[in-house]
């Protein structure tokens, strides 16, 4: 975690959000909450001790940083559930779309997203019928400042999108903010944009695949 540590001043652009605080691949790689209605993510029994567990210091709430040992990531039929080893999941199982690499107002499947995350996409992830989730506006308007500061990706050039990155809500995390990626998870219950945009850019792009080519925009 020395490299987190040391880039919690990133992306001055977000820095202005300090104060909110939240009150309380084709054919081109291989390749469940168990709650009706969702067909991707983790039962809690799949859920196993981080490998490595780091704190966010001096965060106005607790910030928790997380390595997960990775897991085996076939394409799996639609029918299949899957468990997952943390949550929300950083590798795994994964349908065979992944998610566009855009914003999303309707929740993306677990086991979608799964899949951007082997393609090196950070997936940014909200739920705001939690107590004291506060202003959901507030969250997304983090994440699209975080987005926003990154450089753009020469994996993207001749793609339609400058980033490998997705925002969604999730209503199978636990805490109002999150974000995954390949190995990691990151969990807040209030804003900090440094410690975000620290994650962000010590676990971009490191998922197995580097691909940015479209996914798939509806579910």
């Amino acid at each position: 975690m020395g490299r987190t540590l040391r880039r919690l001043g990133f992306i001055a652009s977000t820095a202005a959000l300090a104060g909110l605080t939240i009150v309380a691949c084709g054919d081109d790689d291989k390749g469940s909450q168990n709650t009706p209605g969702n067909d991707g993510g983790a039962p809690t029994d799949a859920l196993v001790d981080s490998t490595s567990h780091y704190v966010v210091p001096d965060a106005s709430c607790e910030i928790v940083i997380d390595e997960y040992p990775l897991l085996a990531s076939p394409h799996v039929p639609k029918s299949r559930e899957i468990a997952y080893n943390s949550n929300p999941p950083s590798s795994g199982p994964h349908d065979q779309d992944w998610a566009a690499f855009q914003e999303f107002t309707d929740p993306v499947p677990q086991r979608n997203y799964v899949h951007d995350l082997e393609h090196g996409a950070v997936v940014f992830l909200y739920r705001c019928d939690l107590p004291g989730a506060g202003d959901c506006n507030a969250i997304t308007e983090l994440f699209r400042s975080t987005v926003s500061g990154l450089p753009d990706d020469p994996i993207c050039a001749n793609e339609t999108k400058r980033v490998r990155t997705v925002i969604t809500p999730d209503p199978r995390i636990d805490v109002p903010i999150a974000a995954t990626a390949w190995g990691w998870t990151y969990r807040a219950r209030c804003i900090d944009p440094a410690s975000l945009a620290a994650f962000v850019r010590d676990h971009y792009g490191q998922g197995p695949e580097v691909l940015c080519r479209p996914g798939v925009d509806h579910f």
